[in-house]
């Protein structure tokens, strides 16, 4: 994985330096809260309902066992005990104390983390398929282009104060892992005729209030010039993009206004302008950050009846568990481990400093000492021998970290919700940890099979509910908690925005809507499709039939 060079610890060290500074002028009033506010923003500190809050930023979500130890120790000496992984591949702490921050940001630098750009109208933290590198179907490692993007983005002098916050995903693989047509940017590697790699560049999705797929610009974009359209694509956007109304001033809504061809020809006419020049990718550069994502040294694994075997056929609940959350790997002989974060009754993407260092040790011995944290708010050990799995899930069930539900009902997106934000119209985790209980029983889990429940606590849907299978998004009704169900979303390559299903259920009745849902899915569905493809034959009527019936359709 990457590690820092001379340039990145001379930023950080120097913004917590500066942001020292600030909090202490903050603490003896010289700044006022308003004065201060773009400070703290820029170093990734939020003023929630209730306390501070930090985010901290894991690039493309890679991170070492030393890094995550230390998150560890944060969690413990900053906060109540836990963190909180989210859908950009990031961990949130609920509860610093203001004058602790400029420790914890140098505590932090001291392994090569910060929480620059996590916040703010700038570049945010770049977003990867958290398989990359290891999965079988890819092209290449979609972590490297994430790094060079990283590395060039990273207090971009043009582009530290946009018209909004702007987002970039990356998938190296033609199964779209990394929710690309729902990015303000979104590269999905391709191969052209001639066998050559390059991206499909999609601009202009995203979810808020205003839910929209991304629409292609590029069709083929030779890896060389990334930098220089990507400059391009931001150039443009930072000139036209509205900055007098902050509800329509992400690029989505100058996409929209202008239309695709427009913003594509005004971004290929910027792009003349400036490619050939410093921002060309040359292949040295490439191959220079590619060294630091090379292969991990395998062994040559050949036994053909293994103790990973044996183990799935006499222990059950290992077999389950090696069924849900175990990956094929692009290595015979390893398979990639996802490790659930959505155990019964807890909230989701929260985990324990205990948990993290149980997760931290494993990553050391047995995973080439490499983590990844998903967008789905879970984690991945990237490299385990399947000769190790049975340990590995010994030691993650006593850690409360073995639960066999990765795309089951139970493995839910839910953002903090009105627990924690202030935005909130309505609390989300509850509201998650009912469904996960309801849904807790594995041969029903077995029974429902993969499917996407997701829920936002408020429209601007950080819990991404419009690409849900099922979406639930709070809503506020006249003082009280009620949720709106969407149906048939999908973040990947058939991308679809959720369809409003109706009136939306108070606080005591969305647990028995959500399982109306999914009991007509299993009453209409043909044997062995999915939601969405069920969703797609059928459509709404049946849904709304077991929702409403006759009286409140």
């Amino acid at each position: 994985m990457y590690r820092y060079d001379e340039f990145d610890h001379t930023i950080v060290r120097e913004r917590v330096d500066q942001f020292r500074d600030q909090v202490a002028r903050r603490l003896s009033g010289e700044l006022t809260e308003e004065e201060f506010r773009p400070l703290r923003l820029m170093n990734g500190l939020y003023l929630q309902l209730h306390a501070y809050m930090l985010r901290v930023a894991i690039p493309y979500g890679t991170l070492s066992s030393k890094q995550m130890r230390m998150l560890a120790h944060i969690a413990r000496r900053y906060d109540r005990g836990y963190g909180h992984f989210t859908t950009r591949q990031n961990i949130q702490y609920n509860w610093p104390n203001l004058e602790d921050v400029p420790d914890l940001l140098a505590d932090m630098a001291s392994v090569e983390m910060h929480a620059i750009q996590t916040s703010g109208n700038c570049i945010r933290n770049v977003t990867a398929d958290p398989y990359a590198g290891v999965a079988t179907d890819e092209l290449e490692d979609s972590r490297i282009y994430a790094e060079i993007i990283r590395q060039w983005s990273t207090l971009h002098p043009e582009f530290s104060f946009l018209p909004r916050k702007f987002k970039i995903a990356v998938s190296g693989a033609p199964i779209d892992r990394a929710a690309v047509r729902f990015h303000d940017i979104g590269l999905q590697m391709r191969q052209n005729t001639r066998g050559e790699l390059g991206f499909g560049v999609l601009v202009g999705g995203g979810q808020g209030r205003t839910p929209v797929i991304a629409q292609t610009i590029k069709d083929f974009l030779p890896k060389q010039d990334l930098l220089s359209y990507l400059e391009a694509i931001l150039r443009v956007y930072n000139m036209l993009g509205r900055r007098d109304n902050i509800y329509k001033a992400r690029i989505k809504f100058l996409v929209n206004e202008i239309g695709r061809d427009k913003f594509a020809a005004l971004v290929e006419e910027e792009w003349e302008r400036i490619r050939g020049g410093a921002l060309d990718l040359h292949r040295d550069e490439i191959n220079r950050i590619r060294a630091y994502f090379r292969p991990a040294l395998y062994e040559l694994i050949t036994e053909q009846e293994s103790a990973y075997d044996t183990a799935r056929r006499s222990d059950r609940e290992f077999d389950r568990w090696c069924a849900s959350n175990i990956l094929p790997h692009k290595q015979p002989g390893y398979g990639i481990v996802n490790i659930s974060l959505k155990p019964v009754g807890k909230a989701p993407g929260d985990a324990t400093a205990d948990q993290m260092d149980v997760i931290a040790e494993l990553a050391e011995l047995y995973s080439f000492d490499e983590l990844r944290v998903t967008h789905k708010q879970n984690v991945v050990l990237g490299h385990v021998r399947l000769a190790d799995l049975h340990s590995v899930w010994q030691q993650l069930d006593a850690a409360m970290l073995a639960t066999a539900n990765i795309g089951l009902a139970s493995d839910i997106i839910a953002c903090p919700g009105l627990d924690y934000c202030n935005l909130a119209n309505a609390r989300s985790i509850p509201v998650a940890q009912k469904i996960n209980e309801r849904f807790s029983d594995p041969e029903q889990l077995a029974r429902i099979g993969q499917i996407r429940i997701n829920i936002s606590g408020c429209i601007n849907a950080c819990g991404h509910h419009h690409v849900g299978d099922i979406g639930i998004l709070g809503v506020d009704r006249r003082g009280e908690e009620y949720y709106q169900i969407t149906l048939g979303g999908d973040p990947a390559d058939n991308a679809a925005i959720g369809e409003s299903i109706g009136p939306s259920f108070s606080y005591d009745e969305i647990v028995d809507a959500v399982e109306t849902v999914i009991s007509t899915f299993e009453g209409v569905r043909e044997t062995g499709k999915t939601f969405a493809n069920t969703w797609r034959r059928v459509g709404a009527t049946p849904f709304k039939e077991n929702l409403y019936g006759p009286t409140r359709k």
